[in-house]
């Protein structure tokens, strides 16, 4: 399993990305749980309103699915925060 994590916009509008990949059946599950809490299905093309916003792509690649979500800051609170600042924690060792 492997969950990529994208921001994008804010002052300098630069890209930076974070990505973690499951090394064991544990680390798995643990990532599959935060996967599954997050409402990928209500989820639409979303794009920053305002100036210097940020903007959001969740990737998610599990064995039996792949998700793509694309997130405004405000949009990237409860599970998907959750989720993004799992991976960008993870991603810094």
């Amino acid at each position: 399993m492997a969950v990529t994590v994208s921001r994008s916009g804010g002052i300098a509008g630069m890209t930076r990305r974070w990505a973690v990949q499951s090394q064991s059946a544990e680390d798995a599950a643990q990532w599959r749980a935060l996967v599954e809490a997050c409402p990928w299905d209500e989820c639409d093309s979303a794009r920053p309103t305002g100036a210097d916003r940020f903007a959001w792509s969740v990737r998610a690649t599990l064995p039996d699915a792949s998700r793509h979500a694309d997130l405004t800051e405000d949009q990237a609170s409860g599970p998907w925060r959750t989720l993004i600042d799992a991976v960008r924690e993870a991603a810094a060792g």
